[in-house]
């Protein structure tokens, strides 16, 4: 029972650091309003929930993060790897977001953000 226990321990720790490692003390907005970070970045929002924020615009780069019916400041986005997800489509376009403005950059496919493949008013990178 303690191995079990400590086991137990040892992953919600794993969690809570790789969730910590983007989100610094941010909070994400309530789904009903917009992101209140850079003026000058477009505010997105993760419509979907459990949705993997990567290193690099790939599904082989690593997570980063995984966010829920988020706001995040995109900075830019370009096209990577095609994403195929049967419930929801096809793109190859991903944007590169920020919880707040200096926080670290993560990359989002677009197909899970609100806006189409392309998203209007974020600049190529």
């Amino acid at each position: 029972m303690k191995r079990m226990i400590s086991r137990t321990t040892m992953g919600l720790a794993a969690v809570a650091l790789t969730v910590g490692a983007l989100a610094g003390t941010a909070h994400a907005a309530p789904a009903a309003a917009a992101n209140s970070g850079d003026p000058t970045l477009t505010d997105v929002y993760i419509w979907a929930t459990n949705v993997n924020l990567r290193q690099q615009p790939t599904t082989d780069s690593p997570r980063l993060a995984v966010r829920s019916k988020w706001w995040g400041d995109a900075v830019c986005q370009t096209q990577g790897q095609r994403v195929h997800d049967p419930a929801v489509g096809t793109n190859n376009w991903w944007t590169a977001v920020m919880e707040f403005s200096g926080s670290d950059i993560a990359w989002v496919n677009n197909l899970y953000i609100r806006g189409g493949e392309k998203i209007a008013g974020v600049p190529d990178c």
